[in-house]
C-alpha cells in the first residue's frame, strides 16, 4: 500500500517565483554546493588514486581557458563560477567572451594575467588549451563545443547542452570521434546523499515496483513584447546572436534568454536538464527513452494559437519580441517498461496533500520518497537500516562508475587523470535532453506524439520531426565554426 504523504514532506509554504527579479523558491546554488561536499564526507573515506592525482601539482600542467564567463550584466551565465572552479585544477590561460566587461572583470581575478579574445576560434588556435570550459548561452554550447573538442581539448560545458535533439547526436559523435573527456554541468548527478541515494532507492526497490517520477520544475514568464535598443559598444551582440536568427538587441533577450526558443528551451531545459534527467537515471536506466509522449500547456499571449512553429525555426514566420517559451505545462511520458515520468511547472495532488513547486516525487507499489536539492524524504527513507544503508553504498558506488564521491567539477579532472568517463557523461546527458525536447515539442504540437527511442525520430510525423533540428544563420553552424 502506498503511504500517505505527510503535509510536511511536500506542501510548499514558499510560493513558486522562478521569474527574472524574484527570489529563487530552492536553496541557493551555494547551499547546494556545500550539500553536495558533504554528501562526499557522508559517504565514507573519499581519497581515491585519482583524487590524489587530481590535488597534486602535476595537474596545474594542464592548459584551461574559459569560453563564456558571466558578469555584471549577465543572469542565467554560470560561466564565471564553473570556470573558477576548474582552475582550481589546472592553470588558467586566457578568457573568452563576447561582452569586453565580462572579460574584464574575469580577467581581474587572475591579476590581469589572461590573454584575452571575443572569438573562441581565434583563441583555440593561439592558445590550444588542453582544457575549456563553456559558460556561454545554450544556443552556442554545441558549435563551440564541437570546435574544442576537434581541437583536442578536454571540456566542461554548462547545461543544457543542445538546443535540438539532433544537436545532441551531433556532439555525441564528436566525442566518440575524438575520444576527449567531456563532462556537462548538472551537478546534482555528484550529490550522493540526495539524487544518488534516491536514484539507488529506486533502483534497489525501496519504493517497489511500477515507479513514477512526478516532476516540479517552475513555470515560466509570459512578458512581452519589449522595446528594442542599441547594443553597448563593448558589446558584440551579432557574435552573441551567432547560430540564431537574426534580432535586434534588448535587454531582455539578453539576460533572460532561457525564456526565448530562439537560443533556450524554458524551464524544460533548463530545471528539466536537472531533475529529468535524475528521474530518467532512476526509472530506465537500460531504455533509450520514452515512446509516448503527451499533455498540455501555456504559452504567453505574444504566440498566436495554433502558432507554426516549423516555419518560425525555418525563418518564414516571426514572432513579437517578447518571451514565448512554455509559461504552464503538464505531460507525460511513457517508458516501454510502463514507467511514467509526469513533468509539471507545479505539482499537486488536493486530495493527498501533495503539493510542491519544485522536486521528484517517485512513487512505487511500496511507498514513495521525494527529494530536490534540500531534502531526501518519506517513509522508504525513514525506515532504512544500517545494511540497507550499506546495500545502498555499493549501489552509489556503481552509479559513480567507481569513483569515490567528490566534486562535479573534481569528477571532470579525474577522468582527464585516468581516461574514465564523467558521471555526466555525453550519452546520457544527450537522452536526457531528448526528453526534455520531447516536452516542448509536443507542447508546440499540442497533441500526443510517438518516438522511436532506437531510430531517435517520431513515429509516422514528419512535422514533428521538423522539429528536431534548426536553420542555422549562415556562417555559425556547428560544422562551419568548427571548420573555420
Amino acid at each position: 500500500m502506498v503511504t500517505k504523504a505527510s503535509p510536511l514532506l511536500f506542501s510548499s509554504r514558499r510560493p513558486n517565483q522562478p521569474f527574472p527579479g524574484a527570489p529563487s523558491m530552492q536553496p541557493s546554488r551555494r547551499g547546494f554546493l556545500k550539500t553536495s561536499a558533504l554528501a562526499g564526507a557522508v559517504a565514507g573515506s573519499t581519497i581515491t588514486a585519482s583524487s590524489k592525482l587530481i590535488a597534486a601539482e602535476e595537474t596545474k600542467k594542464l592548459r584551461l581557458a574559459a569560453i563564456g564567463v558571466g558578469g555584471s550584466r549577465g543572469r542565467y551565465n554560470r560561466g564565471g563560477s564553473i570556470a573558477h572552479a576548474a582552475a582550481k585544477f589546472a592553470t588558467m590561460v586566457a578568457v573568452c567572451d563576447v561582452d569586453d566587461l565580462h572579460t574584464e572583470e574575469f580577467n581581474q581575478k587572475f591579476d590581469g594575467k589572461l590573454n584575452k579574445y571575443r572569438d573562441y576560434r581565434e583563441m583555440l588556435e593561439k592558445e590550444k588549451p588542453d582544457v575549456v570550459t563553456i559558460g556561454t548561452p545554450d544556443h552556442w554550447h554545441v558549435p563551440i563545443a564541437i570546435a574544442c573538442l576537434q581541437s583536442g581539448a578536454d571540456v566542461y560545458c554548462e547545461k543544457p547542452l543542445t538546443l535540438t535533439i539532433d544537436e545532441g547526436k551531433q556532439i555525441r559523435k564528436v566525442v566518440e570521434e575524438t575520444g576527449r573527456v567531456f563532462q556537462v554541468g548538472t551537478q546534482q548527478r555528484s550529490s550522493g546523499d540526495l539524487f544518488q541515494k534516491a536514484i539507488a532507492m529506486v533502483q534497489s526497490g525501496y519504493v517497489g515496483d511500477n515507479v513514477n517520477a512526478y516532476i516540479a520544475i517552475g513555470g515560466a514568464p509570459g512578458d512581452g513584447p519589449f522595446e528594442t535598443e542599441e547594443a553597448p559598444d563593448d558589446l558584440d551582440w551579432n557574435m552573441w546572436v551567432g547560430p540564431a536568427s537574426e534580432a535586434d538587441y534588448c535587454e531582455e533577450r539578453r539576460k533572460f534568454f532561457r525564456w526565448y526558443f530562439e537560443y533556450s528551451g524554458g524551464k524544460m531545459t533548463d530545471w528539466g536538464a536537472h531533475h529529468i534527467d535524475i528521474a530518467q537515471w532512476a526509472l530506465a536506466p537500460g531504455e533509450n527513452g520514452p515512446t509516448t509522449i503527451k499533455g498540455t500547456g501555456e504559452f504567453p499571449k505574444t504566440v498566436p494559437a495554433d502558432f507554426n512553429w516549423n516555419s518560425f525555426f525555418n525563418g518564414e514566420a516571426s514572432l513579437p519580441n517578447g518571451y514565448n517559451t512554455a509559461m504552464k505545462f503538464n505531460i507525460e511520458l511513457t517508458f516501454d517498461s510502463g514507467s511514467k515520468m509526469v513533468v509539471t511547472d507545479h505539482y499537486k495532488r488536493e486530495d493527498e496533500n501533495i503539493d510542491f513547486p519544485n522536486g521528484i516525487l517517485f512513487e512505487g507499489d511500496k511507498g514513495r520518497i521525494f527529494v530536490n536539492r534540500g531534502k531526501l524524504t518519506g517513509a522508504p527513507v525513514d525506515q532504512l537500516t544500517d545494511e540497507d544503508n550499506a546495500k545502498l553504498n555499493e549501489k552509489i558506488a556503481e552509479l559513480r562508475k567507481g569513483k569515490a564521491a567528490m566534486s562535479h567539477m573534481a569528477n571532470f579532472f579525474a577522468c582527464i587523470e585516468d581516461g574514465g568517463q564523467p558521471i555526466s557523461d555525453v550519452w546520457s546527458h544527450h537522452r536526457t535532453m531528448t526528453s526534455c525536447h520531447l516536452c516542448n515539442i509536443a507542447l508546440m504540437l499540442g497533441r500526443e506524439l510517438k518516438w522511436d527511442p532506437k531510430a531517435e525520430r517520431f513515429v509516422d510525423d514528419e512535422q514533428a520531426n521538423g522539429l528536431m533540428s534548426r536553420k542555422s544563420r549562415e556562417g555559425f553552424s556547428a560544422e562551419t565554426h568548427a571548420a573555420s
